[in-house]
């Protein structure tokens, strides 16, 4: 039975190609993860206010290594997309960028960032945000981009509000973290929102 709707975006559209590096103002580029950013990976989730808002944690460099490994692989099987937030000039990893669950045929993808603790108010992550929400929309076509937080992670919440993801509603006990559930503020953008501001 032929479908109605043709896909928002078409399969392969990420396989078949390269993953970018996107330019962010301010000296910032976003670019695929390297091998060599290891140590930097290793180092942040060291991190007690990353390990609060995260499921994992590194033991290793080694460990480290193979999450890029998976993040590479994420690319060409489509299903998220994962970049190294980094200065432009020394190439020091300032954070991460993310589009995750993605689902291109209809046109959605979930934001999903964090910065390194020497990185933290530079405007990294607000930056890094804008500039990845203008190409996903511009250069690939997607349609609806989500974001969530715990509620109670103000510094997420502020990024969100500050990049124009509007607050659509609290998802009731649907993040579990290392103390327990907890309710997720869930903010979106979609394309016709209009032009993503500058921050």
């Amino acid at each position: 039975m032929p479908f109605k709707i043709q896909d928002i975006v078409e399969s392969g559209t990420f396989a078949r190609q390269e993953q970018p590096a996107i330019p962010v103002p301010g000296g910032l580029v976003i670019r695929p993860w390297a091998a060599t950013d290891a140590p930097a990976v290793y180092e942040a989730f060291q991190d007690p206010v990353i390990q609060r808002w995260h499921a994992r944690v590194a033991e290793s460099e080694s460990e480290a290594l193979g999450w890029i490994e998976e993040w590479r692989a994420s690319w060409a099987e489509e299903r998220d997309a994962y970049w190294a937030v980094a200065d432009a000039g020394t190439d020091e990893v300032a954070g991460r960028i993310a589009l995750k669950s993605l689902l291109l045929a209809d046109g959605q993808g979930e934001v999903a960032y964090w910065t390194m603790p020497s990185a933290r108010g530079r405007g990294v992550a607000p930056r890094s945000v804008v500039a990845l929400t203008r190409w996903a929309f511009d250069e690939v076509g997607l349609h609806r981009l989500e974001l969530t937080h715990a509620t109670a992670n103000e510094a997420s919440c502020k990024v969100a509000l500050k990049t124009g993801f509007a607050v659509e509603g609290t998802k009731r006990g649907a993040g579990l973290h290392e103390d327990g559930w907890h309710d997720m503020h869930l903010h979106a953008r979609i394309r016709g929102d209009g032009p993503v501001a500058a921050v």
